[in-house]
């Protein structure tokens, strides 16, 4: 493979090879204060900035624009920022498949020339050449509007699939025919955090809210979800409603139907972790809807089923997880039997095939065993390294199956895995400008605060001198159960070339370890979370990776929560911050759509006198106090309507207010984009692009000097 860089001389120069000009910073925004005062328990809580929770509101899109307008002046003076955006183009400019499946006579992939705005979805008869089924980037002129989820009827002739325009969670749902494309019936609107489930080829079920009422459907909150049954040929106002609602009142619910179609499978749930289980055997009308499992203690999911017989996921009574066995007929925990028993490692399990699949994670990398449904391990499937390998799901009639490979220096490469020998092969390689025996990634271990072993994979070019001057960026998201196991990102090349090292810890709150792991990172326990952060940065530190003037945290969403709140605490340890779309002010989070959900992880800063004033210590926007912050860079857009934008607002207000040495503050607000997904390739590329050119305008160093 020919070499990644650009030419011979596009190397790093350091400082002391380089000095930047300075760049002109416009004044900020004089952004309003306003008497706001909320009381808990006794303490007055000043919030000035509170007006900026109206997204809606003239003044506030007025503040937005001035701000953008700083930002945007600060990011065309950096010199080398578009070169950056023409090698990030380059780089993303290969085919990107998706793993394929099969539906009715068909197998489906997805594909992206390169730069296309979307993935554009494809079809195939064997081994014919394949056909353009569905084309995302025709949703809109400027490739915003995105596909978010397809699902076939059993015998694949008909799909309903979704759509998210700017990104936003709220969703609309279209059917059409296989064969020829045609749409069936009319479109349904308003759905939000849902599947779609087909029973046969009449109608399927899928989960929505009330939509807020004008002028709040962003903000306003979601509170009681309500799983519905749309019948073919009928108009959504007649839909009949299967579950919750005021009756049953569950902040989310979801649906799915065992592959025979025998059983509709429910789960209830308040939080975002835990969930209630529900089933109902479709095979004899008129049956009831039973409660497998009444509280949301522990996670349970319907893995399959054969006949009467259920296969179970859950982590009841074993922290990293089991496959249990019970009859749909007396399915209550009591009777549950190990299948596959809890081991040291956190286990997810698929099917297909006839088989089980059980993908461990030990310590934080794939490991994946292969058993039969009698629960009798027939292999462990050999990986092409350490990494993360995921999929592995197909149908129980089919021969094969697939699953994508991927580590911190492996691209995204797709497998076709033979059930019956084991054997795998290369399906799809990524043609990315990549040269994997340039670089190296391994894991390291050191001791949080309080002594608790963290494991850490650390990324950078072979040869690299570990000499307290190389540029670091620290990433973790530390919540929500959520493991960040390794995955090659094609922006991080950008580090990586220029000398850079990229750093991602396993820290607490996450699911790497298992719900003890999560729960350890939860609630009054979560500055955990940030003190297993803040010990990352300083073995960076210690170890000479590193130095605090070339050190850069990210992090987003929960993770923009964890880069807020240790920047708060230890501004002096970092030359550069990037919260993304975080969750910023820990009191009312709560009160924006479907925020109430996070409580299991945060608490309210209405529980308790001690909640509140744990919440009150770390929240990112009330902990801020003046004094010199790293160079900042908030990022949020204007239809996340997950993590409403008015958190980064807010935030960046306190931070230019709070900031006291000459560091820039800037926010960044996408426009036509939510929480992350969907966004078009050329919004991915932008927003990296001014990423990496803050971060080394920053640290006055200068990628690509020569080039």
């Amino acid at each position: 493979m020919r070499s990644i860089y650009p030419s011979a001389a596009a190397v790093l120069l350091s400082a002391q090879a380089f000095a930047q000009t300075p760049l002109k910073t416009l004044p900020y925004p004089q952004t309003k204060k306003v008497d706001t005062v909320t009381t808990y328990f006794g303490t007055k809580v000043a919030d000035p900035y509170r007006w900026l929770e109206n997204d809606q509101a003239d003044d506030t899109k007025s503040w937005v624009q001035e701000e953008n307008k700083v930002t945007q002046h600060y990011l065309a003076q950096i010199p080398f920022r578009e070169a950056i955006r023409k090698r990030l183009e380059t780089l993303w400019n290969y085919e990107k498949y998706g793993a394929p499946f099969k539906e009715g006579k068909y197998t489906y992939f997805t594909k992206n020339t390169g730069l296309q705005s979307q993935s554009v979805m494809y079809r195939q008869v064997g081994a014919g050449t394949p056909e353009v089924f569905l084309d995302p980037n025709l949703f809109s002129k400027d490739g915003t509007t995105s596909l978010a989820g397809i699902n076939f009827t059993k015998d694949g002739s008909l799909a309903a699939y979704q759509i998210s325009e700017g990104g936003s969670d709220w969703r609309k749902v279209i059917v059409m025919k296989a064969s020829d494309k045609a749409l069936v019936g009319d479109t349904l609107k308003d759905v939000k955090f849902s599947g779609l489930a087909w029973k046969g080829n009449d109608g399927f079920y899928y989960s929505s809210y009330d939509k807020p009422k004008a002028g709040s459907q962003l903000a306003g909150k979601t509170q009681i979800h309500k799983l519905f049954y749309h019948k073919l040929g009928t108009p959504q106002s007649t839909d009949q409603l299967v579950f919750g609602g005021e009756k049953t009142p569950r902040r989310y619910i979801g649906a799915s139907l065992t592959e025979d179609e025998r059983f509709l499978v429910i789960t209830g749930a308040n939080t975002t972790s835990g969930n209630e289980l529900y089933i109902q055997d479709l095979s004899k009308p008129g049956s009831p809807i039973v409660q497998v499992v009444d509280n949301e203690k522990s996670e349970v999911s319907v893995l399959d089923n054969v006949g009467s017989k259920l296969y179970l996921e859950t982590n009841l009574n074993a922290p990293n997880g089991r496959v249990v066995t019970v009859d749909a007929a007396n399915p209550k925990p009591a009777n549950w039997k190990d299948l596959i028993p809890e081991s040291k490692n956190v286990l997810r399990a698929t099917t297909g095939g006839g088989k089980i699949f059980a993908n461990y994670l030990k310590d934080a990398t794939s490991l994946i065993e292969q058993y039969d449904m009698s629960g009798k391990k027939e292999r462990s499937i050999t990986l092409p390294s350490v990494g993360s390998a995921g999929g592995f799901g197909t149908k129980k009639e089919e021969k094969e199956t697939y699953y994508t490979f991927t580590s911190y220096i492996y691209p995204p490469t797709i497998f076709k895995y033979d059930i019956a020998s084991g054997k795998s092969t290369v399906y799809k390689k990524a043609g990315v400008q990549f040269d994997p025996t340039k670089f190296e990634s391994k894991q390291v271990f050191y001791n949080s605060k309080d002594g608790t072993r963290i494991p850490m994979i650390i990324t950078y070019k072979k040869g690299l001198v570990m000499n307290g001057k190389n540029p670091t960026l620290l990433y973790a998201y530390g919540g929500f159960n959520s493991s960040v196991t390794p995955s090659f990102g094609t922006s991080t090349i950008v580090l990586l070339e220029n000398g850079g090292v990229y750093a991602v810890p396993n820290i607490r709150g996450g699911g790497e370890y298992g719900e003890k792991w999560h729960v350890a990172g939860t609630k009054l326990q979560k500055q955990n979370v940030f003190d297993d952060y803040i010990a990352a940065a300083e073995y960076l530190t210690k170890n000479n990776y590193t130095s605090k003037d070339y050190l850069a945290i990210s992090g987003a969403s929960n993770g923009g929560l964890l880069v807020g709140a240790t920047m708060a605490q230890r501004p002096e340890l970092f030359k550069v911050a990037f919260p993304a779309v975080g969750v910023m002010d820990m009191l009312r989070y709560n009160q924006f759509t479907a925020g109430a959900g996070w409580a299991y992880d945060y608490g309210t800063a209405q529980d308790s006198k001690e909640m509140f004033d744990y919440l009150y210590k770390y929240s990112p926007y009330h902990a801020l106090k003046p004094a010199a912050y790293p160079a900042t860079m908030v990022t949020t857009a204007d239809h996340d309507d997950r993590v409403v934008p008015a958190h980064s607002f807010k935030f960046a207000s306190k931070l230019q207010e709070s900031q006291k040495g000459s560091a820039p503050v800037l926010i960044r607000v996408e426009t036509k984009a939510g929480h992350g997904s969907g966004r078009s390739t050329a919004q991915v590329i932008s927003e990296q692009a001014d990423k990496w050119s803050f971060m080394f305008q920053n640290m006055n160093l200068t990628p690509y000097q020569n080039n």
